[in-house]
Order: C-alpha cells, then structure tokens, then sequence
C-alpha cells in the first residue's frame, strides 16, 4: 500500500489544511461529529490525501469514519477560513459536498453512531437546524451554521476570518 500524505503542514508557525466535508441533511436535521478530544464538532470529513480529488477523499473519509454506504452529491460550496486553535494559526481551505446515507437519520439516539477512526472516538449527532442547536454544539467554522440554515442554490465560496486582529 503507498504511503499516504495527506495535506495538512506547518509553515513558519502556521498550519495549511486542506480539508473535505459532508453537508448530510435528512428530516430537519444535519450531522456532525466530535472527536474524542475536541470541544467543538464539524461536519463529517477530513484531509484530502496528496494527488486525491476532492470528491474520493471524501467518499474514502465517510467509508473509514461511519462504516456505512454513503452517496456523495454535488459541491455545495468552498470555504477559505482563517483560525487559531490550540496557539496555532491555521488556513484551511475546505470543500463542502452534498451526500447521503440511505435509509438512515435520526432516530432520538445521542450520539446517533459511535466509531474508533485513526486513533480517535468519533461520535456522530443529528442537530436540528432551526433553533440554537447548531451554536450551543460549537459547530466549527463558525460561519457554517447559518450557511447550513440558507444552503445556496448553487455553489458558494465564503472566506471567513476569525483570527483575532492585533
């Protein structure tokens, strides 16, 4: 099996992360995931893998994170943020794609699904999206829960900065 580089890397004292996530939306609701040693959740995903579209390394992260037969949709957006986490300065460029999970949606389970993925506790929730469920979860970036909330027609890029300013 080749090795695999997948990309996110440090550049003097700043993180790159190239990150692709899932907008997965069934009776009202929409999933999120938190690891184990995480205060905020985010929309199921991960890092594209070097020399890997963006749509595969989606389809391949839902495969090792749920375990269960996911339909990945069409790109719903794209995202450049900027953010500090644990005293590091990260930009991420993320790609956000519709998809499904047929036959499944919650259920009155919380967490809805609990897996061991990469040396982490994932567990998985369906949040409602009217309401302040989606605030008081923490879902990161910041500017996704009202993007979910208005999920545009076509394709939509934000650029979201919440370093703080000097």
């Amino acid at each position: 099996m080749p090795e695999r580089h997948v990309l996110s890397f440090p550049i003097s004292g700043n993180r790159f992360n190239y990150r692709v996530a899932a907008v997965i939306i069934a009776q009202g609701h929409v999933l999120v995931c938190r690891e184990d040693d995480d205060q905020y959740v985010m929309l199921p995903g991960g890092r594209v893998e070097l020399g890997e579209p963006s749509r595969l390394s989606l389809e391949r992260e839902l495969e090792e994170e749920l375990a269960m037969p996911a339909v990945v949709g069409g790109m719903v957006g794209t995202s450049e943020s900027f953010y500090e986490r644990e005293g590091e300065s990260f930009h991420e460029l993320g790609f956000f794609y519709h998809a499904e999970l047929p036959g499944q949606g919650p259920n009155g389970r919380a967490p809805w699904l609990e897996r061991r993925d990469e040396g982490h506790d994932l567990q998985f929730y369906w949040i409602a999206l009217e309401g302040e469920g989606l605030e008081q979860i923490n879902l990161l970036p910041r500017w996704l829960p009202g993007f979910l909330r208005a999920l545009p027609d076509g394709h939509s890029h934000v650029v979201h900065d919440e370093r703080p300013t000097a």
